[in-house]
């Protein structure tokens, strides 16, 4: 009976509901804004939230964290940017949607599905909390460093086109994201003897200079063409829609939780994965996938939002950080006398069930300022060319700004939108580079623990392999996926589709 009123505290208390619907109100609109991340936003609310009493401001918190996963949907499908790294897969279809004029569905698909995805991540939080915190300690470094090399096959994924195209990607990705210092020897690495370069290549110039910039440079070819008009006739996806997804949403959603509960991913991995596994389970596609397929908005969005619940499991459960916004609450809540952990369980349970009923609320505030003010923004995609190309360069140069307030980012951002549109001109795709900058220090660091812990011997870490259960899963995986994407396994697919 505690733990009931605990979570209804946050219906019972009008401030503190009006406290998850601001935050969520915020967090949507930036989550939008290239650049402006959940994890600036939470940990500049630190500072303003520090006389507060906890419930408030972990109220105002978990607004803006789960508006600001869903919020940024919104500009990559409508300006192929993505507002956040968990909405790279989500641009993938929802921008050619928005080119159909289709935006409004797209919005609308992705906005109840977000809202499945975060009900899915939130459940298992009250429910199975304690058994998938066990399941994600039992990751060793050589388990990370085996998730790292399945998210680089993706790469088959990504690239519509040639396979080879897209492993040159991808590993021109990895490259970019080793460029810096070196985390465990401090040399340089990759850095050519320039100062600007000792600190990294920010993943968010990255990110924004591949996708906005060269968006605005392709569409100077078309700035004489008319701009589409959007069809908003229906926003909410219907009913039949919806139940022909859910198989789908339900996988992706597991996928989801599973990610983010564990340490250091997050739902920008989570949604890459889930969008390959819409790839790979999805026998007949609305529309083919790159294409404006509604699978690849159902399979990424209720996977990120999903990962929501997943990362707060190691957070109340072990104390650990599933996400970096998980790892800023939890210096919130040492803030307030609080000990996020297993003694917080059985100390202070009320606190727990708090946090889920807050969820559950900025979950419902999610769906209701997702589903409102779509005509207006669908608007921006039928502005004339001449206001939307500056718009967007005006979007990215702000993003890339933002992050870290460095005008050296904004030369990063124009640079690689310069590289990203002739990579797009010559038929590379920029997905596997964004993946592969993502997965970049997953891997590096990871493959570097079990190697040591191994004593520096590939027997021992390979003999490690093969005595663990989950690292011999993980390897067959990363063997089978491999194979699938060989020119023979496809050549045989082929054959066997024509046979029937």
């Amino acid at each position: 009976m505690d733990a009931f009123m605990a979570f209804l505290t946050i219906f019972t208390h009008p401030e503190l509901l009006v406290l998850v619907g601001v935050g969520t109100f915020a967090g949507v609109y930036v989550g939008a804004i290239p650049g402006l991340s959940v994890t600036m936003a939470v940990s500049i609310l630190i500072s303003f939230t520090f006389s507060w009493d906890v419930l408030p401001a972990i109220s105002l918190m978990i607004g803006i964290y789960m508006g600001g996963v869903y919020g940024g949907s919104r500009t990559a499908i409508l300006l192929n940017i993505p507002g956040a790294p968990s909405a790279i897969a989500t641009a993938m279809d929802g921008y050619p949607m928005a080119q159909r004029g289709e935006a409004g569905e797209a919005i609308g698909t992705t906005t109840v599905m977000s809202f499945f995805g975060g009900l899915v991540g939130i459940v298992v939080l009250a429910v199975l909390a304690p058994v998938v915190s066990d399941f994600a300690l039992k990751f060793q470094p050589r388990d990370y460093m085996l998730l790292a090399v399945l998210g680089i096959l993706l790469v088959g994924s990504l690239s519509s086109g040639s396979l080879v195209k897209g492993i040159f990607a991808g590993a021109l990705g990895i490259a970019i994201g080793a460029v810096g210092m070196d985390p465990l020897t401090f040399t340089e690495r990759f850095t050519f003897d320039i100062p600007l370069m000792r600190g990294g290549i920010n993943f968010i110039a990255v990110m924004i200079g591949m996708f906005g910039v060269s968006e605005a440079l392709m569409q100077l070819h078309h700035v004489d063409t008319p701009a589409i008009r959007q069809k908003i006739n229906r926003i909410v996806p219907s009913f039949g829609t919806i139940r022909k997804h859910l198989p789908l949403s339900l996988q992706t959603s597991t996928i989801g939780v599973l990610i983010g509960a564990l340490p250091g991913t997050g739902g920008d991995i989570a949604a890459l994965m889930a969008y390959d596994h819409a790839k790979r389970v999805t026998k007949n596609p609305s529309r083919p996938f790159g294409e404006g397929a509604i699978e690849g908005l159902v399979a990424p969005e209720t996977a990120n939002n999903a990962a929501v619940g997943g990362a707060f499991i190691p957070m109340m459960t072990l104390g650990i950080p599933g996400d970096a916004v998980t790892a800023i609450m939890i210096g919130a809540l040492f803030i307030h006398g609080l000990n996020p952990g297993p003694m917080l369980m059985v100390e202070q349970p009320d606190m727990f069930w708090f946090i889920v009923g807050a969820l559950v609320m900025a979950n419902f505030f999610m769906l209701l300022f997702g589903l409102t003010g779509i005509k207006l923004f669908t608007k921006i995609v039928e502005m004339p060319r001449a206001v939307l190309i500056p718009l967007i360069l005006l979007l990215s140069i702000v993003g890339a700004y933002a992050v870290n307030n460095s005008i050296t980012d904004v030369y990063w951002m124009l640079g690689f939108g310069v590289f990203g549109y002739f990579m797009r001109h010559y038929g590379y795709p920029l997905g596997p580079v964004i993946l592969g900058v993502i997965l970049s220090r997953l891997l590096d660091d990871n493959w570097r623990r079990a190697i040591i812990s191994e004593r520096e011997d590939l027997g021992r870490f390979f003999h490690g392999i093969v005595t663990s259960p989950l690292s011999l899963v993980l390897f067959i995986a990363v063997i089978l996926i491999f194979a699938s994407q060989t020119p023979l396994w496809t050549k045989f697919r082929k054959k066997e589709t024509a046979s029937k």
